[in-house]
């Protein structure tokens, strides 16, 4: 199982974001618990400075932007 954590405020690319991940992860084969973070403390404890941010089992992958399908791929492999 990887738990995918997606930190922001709930907005559109939050939403695309978290729709991304469970796509690659069926696509992939992959068992995937994906979790919308909103609560502005636990985003700032987890070091995202720009949403959304990803972490995959506790460790921040990537934030700023919406990844890629391509990248999501790659942080899910």
């Amino acid at each position: 199982m990887i738990n995918v954590n997606v930190y922001g405020s709930g907005c559109k690319n939050c939403q695309v974001t978290a729709e991304r991940i469970l796509a690659a992860g069926h696509e992939l084969g992959l068992e995937i618990n994906v979790e919308k973070v909103t609560d502005l403390e636990k985003i700032m404890e987890a070091g995202v400075m720009r949403t959304p941010g990803v972490s995959v089992n506790g460790q921040l992958v990537h934030s700023g932007s919406v990844p890629s399908e391509q990248l999501i791929r790659e942080f899910l492999g």
